[in-house]
């Protein structure tokens, strides 16, 4: 069975690639989650924030956004003291900023789903490419919604992170065409 090249160095990466990866979310709680995940991994490896993901999940109280908006400093204090996730400051900050942000959206817009899959059209952008090193790190649709969520007051959230957090949720399915999780996700 053929994976994306990437999903090779670990059973960790291999797992999230078989079972989350380019899966189209609905879920706000899940796309918090990689909003957040996404922004922590900036500078860092892919596989550095699986390894975190669970510190990560007790620690941003299961990624619940009412709860993290309200995190005051006493518990950003704690946060960055914590191992189990990337105990850099601005990154830390940026998470509760973005949850506050986050709720303004799903205010305006009934859902963060609502307000994200308009990006698309409400349907995942299949591409076609033979290998990792056709796949662009930005694209026109990834810098217009890291503009918009810039605008927001959004942090981390610039173009590449946009993109990485597109492909990890589905808006784009960006399995190379040989992986089994290509065709699987795009109904051919």
């Amino acid at each position: 069975m053929k994976r994306c090249e990437w999903a090779a160095g670990s059973q960790l990466e291999q797992d999230y690639h078989d079972r989350e990866w380019g899966v189209p979310v609905h879920d706000d709680r899940l796309l918090f989650e990689f909003l957040i995940l996404e922004g922590a991994q900036a500078g860092l490896s892919w596989s550095t924030i699986l390894k975190k993901r669970d510190g990560y999940r007790e620690a941003f109280a299961g990624f619940d956004v009412r709860q993290v908006a309200a995190f005051d400093e006493e518990r950003i204090a704690a946060l960055l003291e914590n191992p189990a996730i990337v105990r850099n400051r601005l990154k830390v900050r940026a998470a509760v900023t973005n949850a506050r942000a986050f709720q303004e959206i799903q205010s305006e817009f009934g859902s963060f789903d609502a307000y994200l899959w308009q990006f698309v059209s409400g349907a995942p952008v299949c591409n076609a490419w033979s290998s990792l090193t056709e796949m662009p790190a930005t694209t026109e649709i990834s810098d217009r919604m890291s503009r918009d969520l810039k605008q927001r007051g959004f942090k981390f959230v610039g173009s590449t992170i946009c993109y990485a957090f597109m492909q990890a949720v589905g808006l784009v399915n960006d399995h190379t065409t040989e992986c089994f999780r290509y065709r699987e996700l795009s109904g051919g």
